[in-house]
């Protein structure tokens, strides 16, 4: 996850349920992390996983690629998310399956790792969630994840919430906002009853050919900040545009680098 099909943003629905859409909004940023995250949650050889709020399976991908995967299992709320995955070379070792976070449909204790990427905050029942994702961890098991953090304003879409605020428009609020931090992270691990909670912030850049590829991937309208761009009149929407391309300066060749900040977790199941 990313950021999650079927989820919940402020007060609204929002369905991601475009893949090809989601993979250019989110599937670079996700890639960069996931590479990053796995070496420090350090899971044991050959283990069994679940993937809590797959997307479009570019963490699953990185899961099967670290080579400490036994069997992947990887589930999602939407349809189209998870059609589009399994039509992925991927789908070959990984076993996506539509289910909901607050209902996994496996017997306690059946996987050694449950993880779950750019997705917890956004899960309205997020303590449900977790006490979900302890249940089907295996004694002593791990339960991971990783969000980005949209408590210090720091997630990969920085720059057009600052670019917003600095037009006289208010961001939407983004739910989960607070959990989003290590020590709101530290604290909903702890209250699910996992052991041995650890967090770390995770810093990655990803690199845009130009303005153009950037703009196109961060304002899909099945993103609230997408959709509040679009309703913009003209000249705003270029006002905002062009204030972006002053927080984000091209180097010689054109193309954007930018950095954000993931928060990670990782914990164990009781024994």
């Amino acid at each position: 996850m990313q950021l999650e099909a079927g989820h919940h943003m402020a007060d609204e629905n929002v369905a991601f349920n475009d893949g090809a859409a989601y993979e250019r909004f989110m599937g670079r940023w996700s890639r960069a992390v996931a590479g990053i995250f796995l070496d420090w949650a350090a899971p044991p050889a050959d283990a069994c996983w679940l993937d809590v709020g797959c997307g479009t399976g570019a963490f699953s991908e990185m899961i099967v690629r670290s080579g400490a995967a036994k069997g992947v299992v990887a589930i999602d709320p939407a349809q189209e998310q998870i059609e589009y995955a399994r039509r992925l070379p991927i789908a070959q070792a990984v076993d996506f399956k539509v289910a909901d976070a607050v209902n996994l449909p496996f017997a306690d204790r059946s996987f050694d790792v449950v993880a779950s990427a750019l997705v917890i905050n956004f899960i309205p029942d997020r303590m449900r969630a977790l006490a979900e994702m302890r249940r089907v961890a295996r004694p002593a098991g791990l339960v991971i994840g990783y969000v980005w953090d949209f408590a210090n304003e720091r997630s990969s879409g920085w720059p057009l919430v600052h670019g917003l605020r600095a037009i006289g428009i208010d961001p939407p609020p983004m739910i989960g906002a607070k959990e989003s931090s290590v020590e709101g992270l530290q604290h909903l691990f702890e209250q699910a009853g996992l052991n041995a909670v650890e967090t770390r912030v995770i810093e990655v850049a990803c690199t845009f050919s130009d303005l153009d590829e950037y703009w196109s991937s961060k304002v899909p309208r099945f993103s609230p900040v997408g959709r509040l761009v679009a309703e913009l009149s003209e000249a705003r929407r270029q006002r905002l545009r062009d204030t972006v391309s002053q927080l984000l300066p091209a180097a010689a060749d054109g193309s954007i680098t930018y950095s954000a900040h993931a928060n990670a977790v990782k914990a164990r199941a009781p024994g």
